[in-house]
C-alpha cells in the first residue's frame, strides 16, 4: 500500500473576505492500488507563505527517502556460533513474546513540556523525598501529566491508567508513584508553594516566548462538586450562580488572570456564593503584592468592577488603567449623546464613536461581522419559535398545564427570540384556541435589539489610546474564555469528588499546572500553524506505544527489551517541525528466575 503526504488548500468566503485554510493530507492507495483515498492528518489553519514553505520542505525530506535502519544480528539457538564465552547470550527466537503495551509518546511530550518550564527543578527543591524514599516531585509530575493527557480521578490513575502508561519508564520509577494514599498525600503538600510557582512561571514564559505582562485579562468561572452539604463554617463550597447550569450542586468560584496570549499570571479560589463585583479589589492587591506596582491595563467584562473599585484604580499610584464592558442599561442612558457623535473607521469592518467623560472615555464600537453573526442567530431562533407556537396550538389533546410546560421548554431553547414575542396564554379552565392562545411580535423591542446587535459600549481611562488598540484589547477577552473552556473541557476540571477543602484546592492547583503545559504547547505550535491544537498533537504522539520484548535464553534466563514503536511518517513530519528528536531506546534487562538485573 503506497502513501504520500502533501499540503491541501481549502478556500472559504467568510466575513466578506476570502480565507485560505491548509491541512496536511495523505494519499493512500487502496483496492489493490487501483484507487486513491485521502486521509486528513493535521489541520494547520491559515498559515503564511514562510510556514507553508517550511511544511513543504519537511514533507519533501520524508517523501524523498527514509532514514537508514540499523541492523542487529541475532542468533537463534540452532544457528548460534560455537563459541564458549560467558558474554554471549543465546536466544530462543521461537519463544519471543511481546508484553505490557503502554502509551509512551504523549507521556514523553508531557514530560518534555514539564522540563521546558523547568518544573522538575522547581519542585525537586520544594517537594523533598519522604523518609521512605517517596519522590513527591515525581508523584506531582505524574498527576499533572495524567491531567494533561487523559484526565480523570486520582482513583482511576491508581487503578488502571498508570499501568497503561510509560511514565514509570520515563521517570525511572515504579508503581510506588501511583499508590492511592501517595497521590492524595501529595495533594496535601502543594498549596504552600503557589505564590513561588506564579513567579517562576512568569519568568519562564519571558525567557521562552518574550511574554509581556502589561495587559491583563480578568474573569471568573465556577466549578461544581459531587458533595453533600452542610459543610463546616467557613467552607468555600456554597450554592451560588452556576456558569455550568448546575444550580443543584455546591460550587466554588475561580478568579483567573491571564495575558492576551493565554499565559496565566495567577488565580484564586473563592466561596461559591461570591458576587462578581466583590472580587476585583482583592485581585488587584494580590497581583500588586506578587509582582509589585506597575502600569498595567486590566481588561474585564461588565459586572465585575464597581464604581468604587474603578475610582480606586484611577487614584492609585501609579494609576491602573482599565477597559471594561458596560451594562446595557448604561447604553440606554447614553444613546442620545452618542447619536450626535460621528463614526470613526479604526480598521476594515470596525467603526467606533468616542464620548469623553470626566477622566474617562466611552467607546461605542460596532463590528460588521458581529452584526451579521448576531442577526443570523436571532433570525434563526425567531424562525424556530414562530414555527413552534402554531404547532402547540394545534396539538390535541393538550391542557393548559401541558401547554405551559412546552412553552417553558421553548423559552429555554430559544431565549433570544422569546424576548421579542408577546404571548397570551389561556386562563385557568379556558380552552386552547385561536382566541385564548395568541402571540405577536414586539416590534419596538425588535428595533432596539437590531440597533444593538454587533455593538458594544466600552469604558476606559485610557483616554489617549488609539481606539483600534482599545478594540483589540477587548476582543482579547476571548483568551480567558478559551482558558476556562480548556480547564473544564480538555483538562476535565469538573466535577470534583474530593471531600476535604484543601484537597479540593489542590485538585484545582494540579489542573492549573496542566493548563500551564497546555498553553505552553499551544504557544509553541502557534509558530508552526495556527490551526494546530495541543489536543490534536497529543493524540498524534499517543500513537507511539511501548512494549516489552521478552527473549528467553538457552540458560533459563530472559532478556527484556523495552522498546517504543517507531513513529509513523506523519508524526516524523511533526517532530521535524518541532525540532525534536526522540530519545534512544531504553537499555535491555536480563532476568534470572524472575529477578531483574539492570
Amino acid at each position: 500500500m503506497g502513501a504520500s503526504m502533501f499540503l491541501k488548500e481549502s478556500i472559504r468566503f467568510k466575513d466578506g473576505k476570502e480565507h485560505h485554510y491548509w491541512s496536511l493530507v495523505e494519499n493512500r492507495r487502496v483496492d489493490g492500488g487501483r484507487k486513491v483515498m485521502q486521509r486528513h492528518v493535521l489541520y494547520l489553519g491559515e498559515i503564511n507563505s514562510s510556514q507553508q514553505e517550511a511544511w513543504r520542505k519537511t514533507i519533501e525530506v520524508f517523501e524523498s527517502g527514509s532514514p537508514r535502519p540499523k541492523t542487529v544480528a541475532l542468533f537463534a539457538e540452532q544457528r548460534a556460533p560455537q563459541v564458549h564465552d560467558e558474554q554471549i547470550v543465546r536466544i530462543r527466537l521461537d519463544q519471543l513474546e511481546l508484553r505490557r503495551p503502554r502509551q509512551w509518546g504523549a507521556c514523553w511530550l508531557a514530560c518534555l513540556l514539564f522540563q521546558k518550564l523547568q518544573l522538575d527543578t522547581f519542585w525537586s527543591q520544594r517537594l523533598l523525598p519522604g523518609r521512605k524514599g517517596t519522590r513527591w516531585d515525581q508523584v506531582l509530575q505524574t498527576l499533572v501529566c495524567y491531567r494533561l493527557i487523559d484526565p480523570g480521578s486520582e482513583w482511576r490513575l491508581h487503578r488502571e491508567w498508570f499501568d497503561k502508561s510509560a511514565l514509570a519508564d520515563l521517570l525511572g520509577a515504579d508503581y510506588r508513584l501511583a499508590s492511592d494514599d501517595t497521590l492524595y498525600r501529595c495533594l496535601d503538600q502543594l498549596l504552600a508553594h503557589k505564590c513561588a510557582l506564579f513567579s517562576h512561571l512568569q519568568q519562564r514564559w519571558k525567557d521562552l516566548f518574550a511574554a509581556q505582562f502589561d495587559v491583563l485579562l480578568y474573569d471568573l468561572t465556577s466549578t461544581y462538586f459531587e458533595s453533600d452539604p452542610p459543610f463546616a463554617q467557613g467552607d468555600k463550597r456554597r450554592f451560588g450562580y452556576s456558569r455550568d447550569k448546575r444550580f443543584d450542586c455546591v460550587q466554588v468560584v475561580i478568579a483567573l488572570v491571564v495575558t492576551p496570549e493565554g499565559f496565566p499570571l495567577g488565580y484564586e479560589v473563592l466561596p461559591g456564593n461570591t458576587v462578581d463585583n466583590q472580587t476585583l479589589g482583592p485581585a488587584l492587591e494580590t497581583i500588586e503584592k506578587q509582582y509589585g506596582k506597575a502600569r498595567r491595563v486590566w481588561v474585564m467584562d461588565r459586572g465585575i468592577p464597581t464604581e468604587e473599585t474603578l475610582r480606586q484604580m484611577r487614584q492609585s499610584d501609579p494609576p491602573l488603567s482599565y477597559l471594561v464592558g458596560t451594562p446595557k442599561g448604561r447604553l440606554s442612558k447614553l444613546e442620545t449623546q452618542l447619536a450626535d457623535r460621528p463614526w470613526q473607521q479604526v480598521r476594515e469592518g470596525i467603526t467606533v464613536k468616542l464620548l469623553p467623560q470626566e477622566g474617562e472615555c466611552y467607546v461605542f464600537a460596532q463590528s460588521v461581522s458581529r452584526i451579521n453573526k448576531e442577526r443570523a442567530m436571532r433570525r434563526r431562533q425567531l424562525k424556530h419559535l414562530w414555527q413552534r407556537l402554531p404547532e402547540l396550538r394545534r396539538m390535541k389533546p393538550l391542557n393548559r398545564d401541558a401547554l405551559l410546560m412546552k412553552l417553558g421548554a421553548a423559552r429555554q431553547q430559544w431565549p433570544g427570540a422569546w424576548r421579542l414575542v408577546a404571548i397570551r396564554v389561556p386562563k385557568a379552565k379556558e380552552e386552547i384556541n385561536e382566541q385564548t392562545f395568541t402571540w405577536r411580535l414586539r416590534k419596538s423591542k425588535l428595533r432596539q435589539v437590531r440597533r444593538r446587535e454587533g455593538r458594544y459600549l466600552l469604558r476606559t481611562n485610557l483616554t489617549e489610546t488609539d481606539p483600534a488598540q482599545l478594540w483589540q484589547y477587548y476582543t482579547q477577552l476571548t483568551q480567558i474564555e478559551e482558558a476556562f473552556k480548556n480547564l473544564k473541557g480538555d483538562l476535565a476540571l469538573r466535577p470534583l469528588y474530593h471531600q476535604k477543602e484543601n484537597r479540593i484546592e489542590a485538585h484545582i492547583f494540579v489542573a492549573f499546572l496542566a493548563y500551564c503545559l497546555h498553553v505552553t504547547l499551544r504557544r509553541w505550535l502557534l509558530d508552526l500553524a495556527p490551526g494546530l491544537t495541543p489536543r490534536s498533537v497529543l493524540e498524534k504522539f499517543a500513537a507511539v506505544q511501548m512494549v516489552d520484548v521478552h527473549l528467553p535464553t538457552t540458560d533459563g534466563r530472559r532478556v527484556i527489551l523495552p522498546r517504543y514503536t517507531q513513529p509513523e511518517k506523519e508524526l516524523q513530519v511533526l517532530l521535524d517541525q518541532l525540532k525534536l528528536e526522540l530519545p534512544e531506546q531504553p537499555p535491555p534487562r536480563i532476568t534470572s528466575e524472575g529477578n531483574l538485573a539492570r
